[in-house]
């Protein structure tokens, strides 16, 4: 019972997150935004909702719905969706599922931005491996680990120009490190 209560949690997240996306896309896009690298989303779109697919198929069908449940497993899941939360609120209207950019705007430089470039992406990969290890869905953590690595390596670049070409954002985040903070020298 717990596996189908955290599954549906996860994809509740997730709608809400889209919701806040299309939310801050309009308010953006209103301000003089636009979207870039539109031809990759569709990918990870995918990529992410297949995650959902393989993670139910390989715990309900494949793995007979047994699992070990580790309590060390599920806190460090609450504290990356503590981090979550408080890098889309760090970003506020800002955040997004797509790249938007907003042409002069200043970059965000509190919460988890004043250490590192993409907390966000961070704490994707640490979900995409902690639910996978929570329910022993050792296929879905090796497969989508390595697909999410792929996706960034196309969005994390366009993204990065994107935000320099248009924004402070090669000055203000030289500094830091993409998905570690950096101690500064």
């Amino acid at each position: 019972m717990f596996f189908y209560s955290f599954f549906v949690f996860i994809i509740l997240q997730r709608l809400c997150e889209l919701f806040i996306a299309k939310r801050n896309e309009a308010w953006m896009k209103q301000q003089g935004a636009y979207e870039t690298g539109q031809s990759h989303y569709k990918w990870m779109v995918s990529m992410h909702a297949a995650f959902f697919a393989a993670l139910f198929t390989e715990v309900y069908m494949l793995n007979d719905r047994i699992y070990h449940f580790s309590f060390l497993l599920f806190s460090f899941f609450v504290l990356v969706q503590l981090a979550r939360i408080w890098a889309i609120s760090s970003l506020g209207k800002y955040w997004n599922t797509k790249i938007i950019v907003l042409p002069n705007a200043k970059v965000v430089l509190k919460g988890p931005y004043r250490f590192m470039k993409h907390p966000n992406y961070t704490i994707v990969a640490a979900e995409l491996v902690l639910v996978p290890l929570m329910f022993q869905a050792y296929w879905t953590l090796a497969i989508f680990s390595i697909l999410n690595l792929c996706i960034l390596a196309v969005r994390i670049p366009l993204e990065e120009q994107a935000l320099t070409n248009e924004t402070n954002y090669g000055k203000a985040m030289q500094s830091r490190g993409r998905f570690f903070p950096v101690k500064k020298s």
